[in-house]
């Protein structure tokens, strides 16, 4: 399979068709979903578009960093017709890339528990030195 990977920033109502496509939509919350999701792809440090040889999205990645220390991805999909495919793979190798190296910048995600072996596969760990802070509304949902 042919595709190609650049940084574009999608339109939130292209990004919502593609989470569509992908098990990535039933990570965000109900809340002002629309609203969110229009300020994400927005304001994301650094947002990849992986497209097949029709100009189709089979594939995005966002990350937010401060291109000196640290990344942390937001968002990494591959709509499900293309999964295992190494389109993902791809898209987190350039998006570390881009904030400066893997030997500039740790790396950081939230997983969903069936994303654990991919990331596992690419050299991630459990850290012990992450904290959180979520007192918001959040009701679970699948984007439709």
């Amino acid at each position: 399979m042919e595709y190609t990977i650049r940084e574009e920033r999608l339109k939130a109502e292209e990004y919502i068709d593609f989470l569509k496509k992908t098990d990535l939509g039933s990570q965000y919350p109900k809340e002002r979903f629309e609203e969110r999701i229009h300020t994400l792809v927005n304001s994301v440090s650094i947002s990849l578009v992986a497209r097949n040889q029709e100009k189709e999205v089979i594939g995005v990645c966002f990350g937010i960093t401060d291109f000196a220390y640290w990344l942390f991805i937001t968002d990494l999909g591959v709509i499900r017709t293309c999964a295992g495919q190494g389109v993902g793979t791809a898209l987190v190798k350039k998006l570390h890339e881009l904030a400066g190296g893997e030997k500039n910048i740790a790396m950081y995600t939230c997983v969903n528990e069936n994303a654990i072996p991919f990331y596992e596969k690419l050299g991630m760990t459990r850290p012990d030195d992450i904290m959180g802070y979520a007192h918001i509304e959040w009701t679970e949902f699948t984007v439709e």
